[in-house]
């Protein structure tokens, strides 16, 4: 079995893909206020600058550049989920009864009530997807598939009509 290890590039900017557990939900619209709040938590304790951002119904995805010499992005996205689930939950939300079978990586295979005894509950995927970002062309094509994401999935016909994103902040920044 292999083990995956993150790259740790200090000040690096990179590309994310985090998920709901349960997909096809609208999770993270519905409770967008509890999800800014959590990520704006996170920045005050950890900082990071947001290069662009879409929250679709149950997923995001995001371009960050940390701090230089600052490789914690794992810990930020941990404090992310960990707020936004604690909120989420504290405000009526009851998450899923049963966790999603894990079926790949180290814990696959493993009962999923196990991740009950460690106190999490079923909202996030245990992990997130990241690239690290190469060169200029890589970053316009990951802060592009941020913008054009909710019409990729047919929400919209033009970015500038999804709501949840950092299009309507920096679109004319690229004269888009």
């Amino acid at each position: 079995m292999s083990v995956y290890v993150r790259p740790r590039v200090g000040g690096a900017t990179i590309f994310f893909t985090v998920t709901l557990a349960e997909r096809g939900g609208d999770l993270l619209v519905r409770e967008i206020d509890v999800l800014r709040d959590a990520v704006r938590e996170t920045r005050a304790a950890h900082p990071f600058r947001i290069d662009a951002w879409v929250v679709m119904p149950d997923h995001l995805h995001a371009v960050w550049t940390l701090p230089e010499g600052d490789v914690a992005y794992s810990t930020r996205w941990g404090a992310i989920k960990a707020r936004f689930s604690r909120d989420v939950c504290r405000a009526g939300f009851t998450p899923p009864r049963a966790f999603p079978p894990v079926l790949t990586g180290r814990y696959a295979g493993v009962n999923p009530g196990v991740r009950a005894d460690k106190g999490e509950v079923a909202i996030w995927q245990r992990r997130f997807w990241e690239h690290h970002i190469r060169d200029d062309r890589d970053y316009r094509a990951h802060v592009e598939y941020c913008w054009f994401n909710p019409v990729k999935h047919g929400f919209v016909d033009d970015p500038a009509d999804w709501p949840y994103s950092s299009y309507h902040r920096d679109r004319h920044k690229y004269n888009l």
